[in-house]
């Protein structure tokens, strides 16, 4: 969703300038839906101050909103289920992001307005940072607790040539607590189950006869036990891999098999903990960093306003939602309202104006800022 921030300079009253801009686009023509944007009186400083700032608010701009996008994409993420509409989440002071920015009102607490304009970039500017700082260290420790999870899942439910066997053998399959014998688990594809039938006593000497049972199987490969005499075990090992036949280490040991298990559940727990700490923490910041941004496009609505229309400081800042199919017709019908600001916009947009940076905007001959409240869109 769109919006353009746009200043003009106040007639006679700022409100007649808002009459008057209101009926030509909202009310004559239908062509967008126009609120009110309340910047407080601020400091004005020096015009070189002034210059400088309109360099450091376009970069601060930028990176204001590149560290809400990546707070939206994070929340997406950590929510993981496609079906949670991420931007039910992504809220700015308790109200929606299209409430908030057409609500706008300056918090006087975060950013007093007795603050030069220098301060209050550099501000944001620290508060910013932190937040994107903060960002990196919990989504990582985050993504690295669900990787560990992940890991053990793979293993609970994986190949049988990967996962965990604590949770598909049973006591009775081995062969426990014997001074000379061992009981082995072999992983042969399904294709090669002829072989091993034919073959397994046969691999090496002192190989149990009949000890071999099929105790489990996936799409692929079945999980066979054999027993044998510890001595053999090397020699066995070797002949299995010959023919395919994959032996697993693993002892029997219950108090692994139960470590193991408690160890997926631990962990599982502490990712629902961390799920709702992680997801509460993104949240505030969004909203956080999202406030930030909006004062930012007020400060440099200021600063570009001072600097177009000169002081003393009179202009009406006004926030356009245009309508989808109305754009190119609303931007011709605002290039003609203020015509007479700027002889220079007959011979079309342009897109340097020495002391004045709009980033990567077109000139027009009123200030103009897009905002695209959509953090998921271009």
């Amino acid at each position: 969703m769109e919006y353009w921030l746009i200043s003009a300079p106040g007639e006679k009253t700022c409100q007649q300038t808002w009459e008057t801009l209101n009926n030509v686009t909202s009310k004559q023509n239908d062509l967008c839906k126009n609120y009110k944007f309340h910047i407080p009186d601020l400091k004005v400083g020096t015009l070189d101050q002034l210059v400088g700032l309109s360099d450091d608010l376009s970069k601060l701009d930028a990176y204001v909103e590149m560290v809400c996008r990546k707070l939206a994409s994070s929340i997406a993420d950590t929510l993981e289920n496609k079906n949670l509409n991420a931007n039910e989440h992504l809220l700015a002071n308790g109200m929606d992001l299209a409430t908030y920015i057409t609500r706008f009102q300056w918090d006087v607490a975060k950013y007093p307005v007795k603050q030069s304009l220098k301060s209050l970039n550099e501000i944001i500017s620290k508060q910013i940072g932190q937040i994107d700082s903060d960002l990196k260290a919990k989504v990582s420790s985050y993504n690295s607790l669900k990787g560990n999870l992940q890991s053990l899942e793979r293993k609970q439910v994986g190949s049988l040539l990967m996962r965990n066997l604590g949770e598909l053998v049973k006591r009775e399959h081995f062969v426990l607590n014997s001074e000379y014998m061992t009981t082995l688990l072999v992983v042969v594809p399904k294709m090669f189950y002829k072989e091993w039938w034919a073959k397994y006593e046969k691999l090496t000497d002192m190989i149990v006869p009949r000890s071999s049972q099929l105790i489990f199987e996936d799409n692929e490969h079945g999980l066979f036990t054999v027993t044998m005499f510890y001595k053999v075990v090397d020699e066995f090992k070797m002949h299995a891999r010959e023919n395919k036949f994959i032996v697993r280490d693993f002892e029997y040991n219950e108090e692994d098999i139960a470590q193991g298990r408690n160890q997926l559940v631990k962990l599982e727990n502490e990712k629902k903990k961390q799920f709702q700490t992680v997801l509460r923490w993104l949240k505030v910041n969004f909203s956080e960093a999202f406030i930030a941004w909006v004062h930012v496009k007020a400060l440099r609505m200021f600063v570009e306003s001072v600097l177009r229309y000169g002081l003393p400081v009179n202009f009406l800042a006004v926030l356009i939602h245009p309508y989808k199919k109305t754009q190119r017709k609303l931007r011709d019908t605002l290039n003609q309202l203020y015509a007479h600001l700027d002889t220079s916009i007959s011979q079309g947009p342009i897109d340097d104006i020495p002391g004045l940076n709009l980033g990567q905007q077109e000139y027009y001959p009123y200030v103009c800022f897009k905002i695209n409240i959509d953090m998921f869109g271009a």
